[in-house]
């Protein structure tokens, strides 16, 4: 059986690494786990840019979008 616990969503998606890990060290200095993804890719120049997905639980991505508004904000 899933729960919400399971699941993931993506928060935002960055276009450097160095972006992504700032959201992501926010995240997790306000009790939310947070991971940054296709870190190896963001900065590869290619036809197709890559970018850095923040991902969240599902049950967090409430709290994780009053965050990441919160630091925009700033």
């Amino acid at each position: 059986m899933s729960t919400s616990r399971d699941k993931t969503a993506i928060l935002v998606s960055m276009p450097t690494e160095a972006e992504a890990v700032l959201v992501v060290q926010a995240l997790q200095s306000r009790g939310i786990a947070a991971q940054a993804e296709g870190a190896l890719t963001s900065d590869f120049r290619t036809e197709v840019p890559g970018e850095v997905k923040v991902i969240v639980h599902q049950a967090d991505l409430a709290e994780a979008i009053k965050i990441l508004r919160a630091i925009r904000n700033r």
